[in-house]
C-alpha cells in the first residue's frame, strides 16, 4: 500500500484512491457542498466501518432532530473543543459555527472563554454544563440537571447537551492524540 504524501495525521494513511467507493461516496457530500472532504473523514477513512458508524451518529447528533438548534450544538463543539484546546476541532467547527450566525465575534468570544460570549441565559447554562462534564464529569450532579432545567431545557434537550459535549471529548481525543491538521479552507469560511 501506498503512502500518501499530503501529512493529515501522524498516522500513514491509505491514498485516497484507493478508499472503497462506499468511503468514496460518504466523502462525495461535503465535497459538492464544502469543496473540499473535511480531514477527519479522511483521516477516519484508515478505518471505514468506524468511520461509516461514527460518520452516522454526528450527523445525527449535530443534524438531526433536537431542541437545540444547529448553531447551539456547534457552540458546544466550539467550548468543548476550546476546553480541551484541540486545534482540529477548534478550526473546523469554529468555521462552521461563523456560517451558521454569521457572527465571527461571538465564535471568536467563545473561542477563547465562552464566559465573555454575548449568549442567552439558556445557552449559557447549556455551555456551563458542556465545560463541567468535560473537565469534571465525576463532578456532575442531579443539581446540574436541574439547573438545565430551570434555564428552560427539556430531558431530552439535557440527553443531547451531554450527548454533544461527550462527542466532542471523543473526538478531540482523537484528533489532538494523533496530530490531524484541520483543512486550510475552514479558516476563511464565514468571515
Amino acid at each position: 500500500m501506498a503512502i500518501e504524501t499530503e501529512r493529515l495525521c501522524w498516522l500513514h494513511l491509505p491514498p485516497e484512491d484507493e478508499a472503497p467507493d462506499e468511503i468514496k461516496e460518504l466523502w462525495a457530500k461535503p465535497l459538492e457542498k464544502l469543496g473540499f472532504v473535511p480531514n477527519v473523514l479522511r483521516v477516519y477513512a484508515i478505518r471505514p466501518r468506524h468511520l461509516r458508524l461514527w460518520n452516522e451518529f454526528y450527523d445525527d447528533l449535530m443534524r438531526g432532530e433536537s431542541g437545540l438548534t444547529k448553531a447551539q450544538r456547534e457552540m458546544i463543539a466550539v467550548v468543548v473543543s476550546a476546553t480541551n484546546r484541540c486545534h482540529y476541532c477548534i478550526v473546523s467547527h469554529s468555521a462552521a459555527l461563523r456560517k451558521l450566525t454569521g457572527d465571527p465575534i461571538l465564535v471568536e468570544q467563545l473561542q477563547t472563554n465562552h464566559a465573555y460570549a454575548k449568549v442567552e441565559p439558556q445557552e449559557r447554562a447549556m455551555l456551563d454544563f458542556a465545560v463541567k462534564l468535560t473537565e469534571q464529569s465525576s463532578r456532575c450532579t442531579e443539581q446540574d440537571v436541574e439547573a438545565l432545567r430551570d434555564a428552560g431545557w427539556t430531558d431530552e434537550d439535557v440527553m443531547d447537551i451531554a450527548e454533544v459535549a461527550a462527542m466532542f471529548n471523543f473526538t478531540n481525543r482523537l484528533a489532538s492524540g494523533l496530530g490531524w491538521l484541520p483543512n486550510d479552507e475552514y479558516v476563511g469560511l464565514g468571515r
